[in-house]
């Protein structure tokens, strides 16, 4: 069983930028391809980014690209996500997901889900 723990969350104005982490409990966490998720209001959950087990692959969804990094520490038991340059369309709830494939993005692939933190991008 994997526990998943996201923070990081909160307010920011459009051009800044926010840090999450999501905290995994799990004896191996090296073993999980990790992602981000996220869900506006109205809308279906969507790809943000991923990572392999190893961190040694990313890839990102094309409305992020260039803005968002995700990383992985495996000492710590974390994945992170640097969001930059924030727009208004950012806002959601980001959601953190363990798989235990070596590199997944699709929803289907991720048996583990964060209870989510709300990121809201407004003036």
């Amino acid at each position: 069983q994997v526990q998943l723990v996201e923070s990081g969350g909160g307010l920011v104005q459009p051009g800044g930028s926010l840090r999450l982490s999501c905290a995994a409990s799990v004896r191996t966490f090296s073993i999980y391809a990790m992602a981000w998720f996220r869900q506006a209001p109205g809308k279906e959950r969507e790809f943000v980014a991923a990572i392999s087990r190893n961190g040694g692959s990313t890839s990102y969804a094309d409305s992020v690209k260039g803005r968002f990094t995700i990383s992985r520490d495996n000492a710590k038991n974390t994945v992170y996500l640097q969001m930059n340059s924030l727009k208004p369309e950012d806002t959601a709830v980001y959601y953190c997901a363990a798989s235990g494939k070596v590199r997944a993005r699709r929803r289907d692939e991720f048996s583990y889900w964060g209870q989510g933190t709300q990121v809201t991008v407004s003036s």
